[in-house]
């Protein structure tokens, strides 16, 4: 089973369906894990009932936070940003299907890190003092 989970992992790396950038956007944040240069931005456009309606990531790094970053977006898009809030380091394992460990998992939950940044509004007030 890990070796058909490896195969999407590797497909989501070379082959994202979800990267790029959403200018305008409803949400946007970005980041990076520091140890490893992985970096990450997510944008989402949400409706007024607050479902995302698109999302897309952009950024570097190992294949693990490439491809957490595109399952994630695709697990998102049609979801309400309240779902969003609630998502955890369980959602994220259960996406890429593998054990991981203690350096790995620092790459494969950057995604969700940007993700509930951006939602939950981290970085808004010096945005809106340019």
């Amino acid at each position: 089973m890990d070796d058909l989970y490896r195969e999407i992992i590797i497909e989501h790396y070379k082959n994202p369906g979800f990267r790029g950038e959403l200018n305008p956007n409803d949400y946007s944040y970005e980041d990076e894990n520091p140890v490893c240069g992985d970096h990450i931005r997510i944008d989402l456009r949400v409706d007024d009932s607050g479902k995302i309606t698109e999302a897309l990531f952009s950024g570097q790094g190992c294949a693990i936070s490439q491809a957490s970053a595109d399952l994630l977006i695709e697990s998102i898009i049609g979801k309400n940003i309240e779902d969003v809030k609630n998502l955890n380091k369980q959602d994220i394992l259960d996406l890429l299907g593998i054990e991981l460990g203690v350096v790995r998992l620092k790459c494969a939950l950057l995604p969700l890190k940007v993700i509930k940044a951006s939602v939950y509004g981290v970085g808004k007030e010096t945005e809106d003092l340019d």
